[in-house]
């Protein structure tokens, strides 16, 4: 059997708790056995990477590995993704289809977020457990397959027995050698290494200079609860690396990418009246989002009007809608045994409209991100692509606009 830092060096894990080691031994044991393994913990702990770890330490390495999400395949398909369909078995079964335990043979399938598989499927899954023994949607053979089953939940599955959701001969079929991955609120410093870890991947591979933890930020992260485990801290770690314009991080740097007692979500506020990078950026894609929101709502209302029923009271003159200058005119409208011409303003035409798919003008001066693209651009060529000089002028950092510079592929 490896040393448990050799296991970890082999698989890149960061983390020296004795609740991730006893998980990870848990895992080497029974990895060379053909033993089924339920993988238990919450979101973003990393249930996958247990997964793989056992598969790759038994003897079925050199054999087929799949992951599956059972929550994300409908009830309808998910027999027949798992197990393979007769042709016209069904509206659309258009051919006969391998299923994964047919495709996997020989090797480890993985089922994520196994309480989300409907009962139906959890009894085909409890004869392959127990006999190894299948049958195609739509078919009539019984066929056998030598897979190994790991599954995997963030959900109380004793709760979801009781509540009639989940097969209770099934839970101790899959429950015969139970991996509890901590979440990281219960790793204690692990969460500084993995801090530190994120952040040092993420710069490497851009090219940039990766800030370093003051002792109060790196206070603030030990102590944050991370209900989003792994992932959520290696988002922060990496937004905050791109996004704050210091090398040396403080624990309101920190503090703007996760939420804390005061707000569910404190983004990019320094003060009531001082907003940081971060939330200027935030506030450009909001406008920009709001423009394609109000572009989208135009068109909507004008396709409605185009298509106006004719089923009001009474309509007179032409039934079509017409044009006239900067005004459209809809059919008119009977209302209290007078007549009321619908007109509803268009803008004006020029050399800044951009038409859309339907004929609605649209001014192209609200793409805030072309027209920040172009001021960038403009300042590299007046500065001859001296980024220092063309920050200052746009009034931005360095590192703010090294970052642009890569999000808009400017050539410099």
């Amino acid at each position: 059997m490896l040393e448990l830092q050799a296991l970890k060096n082999k698989f890149d894990i960061i983390g020296n708790s004795p609740v991730l080691n006893y998980a990870l031994a848990t895992a080497e044991k029974v990895a060379p056995t053909d033993l089924t393994v339920l993988i238990l913990g919450e979101s973003g702990v990393g249930k996958e990477v247990f997964s793989k770890i056992i598969h790759q330490l038994s003897p079925r390495k050199h054999g087929p590995f799949i992951a599956i999400n059972c929550g994300a395949i409908p009830e309808g398909t998910i027999d027949s993704e798992l197990f393979g369909h007769e042709k016209g078995s069904f509206t659309g079964a258009t051919d006969t289809r391998k299923g994964y335990f047919e495709t996997v043979n020989g090797g480890t399938i993985f089922l994520d977020e196994i309480a989300e598989m409907p009962l139906g499927t959890q009894s085909r899954l409890l004869r392959l457990l127990q006999n190894g023994e299948y049958i195609k949607v739509g078919a009539s053979q019984v066929l056998k397959t030598d897979v190994r089953v790991i599954a995997a939940t963030n959900v109380n599955l004793l709760d979801a027995v009781q509540r009639g959701k989940f097969r209770e001969d099934l839970y101790y079929r899959l429950n015969t050698v139970p991996i509890i991955v901590p979440p990281l609120r219960e790793r204690g410093h692990d969460i500084a290494l993995l801090f530190r870890k994120f952040s040092v991947d993420f710069c490497e591979k851009n090219k940039i200079q990766p800030p370093n933890l003051t002792e109060e930020a790196r206070d603030l992260i030990l102590k944050y609860r991370w209900p989003g485990n792994i992932r959520q801290l290696k988002s922060v770690a990496e937004q905050v690396s791109i996004l704050t314009d210091s090398d040396t991080l403080y624990p309101e740097d920190i503090a703007r990418f996760i939420p804390n007692h005061n707000t569910s979500l404190n983004i990019g506020v320094n003060s009531t009246n001082d907003f940081g990078q971060i939330g200027n950026e935030i506030t450009l894609k909001m406008l920009v989002d709001i423009k394609q929101d109000i572009n989208e709502m135009k068109r909507m209302f004008f396709e409605l009007t185009k298509n106006t029923p004719t089923n009001f009271e009474e309509f007179t003159g032409d039934q079509d809608t017409r044009i006239v200058g900067t005004e459209r005119y809809l059919p008119q409208v009977r209302t209290g045994g007078s007549y009321t011409p619908n007109v509803i303003e268009l803008p004006e035409r020029n050399s800044s409209m951009t038409k859309p798919i339907n004929g609605d003008y649209v001014p192209e001066n609200l793409n805030l991100i072309d027209m920040e693209k172009r001021f960038i651009i403009s300042a590299l060529k007046k500065h001859k692509g001296k980024r220092k000089y063309a920050a200052e002028e746009l009034g931005i950092s360095e590192r703010t606009l090294y970052r642009k510079i890569i999000d808009y592929d400017i050539e410099e």
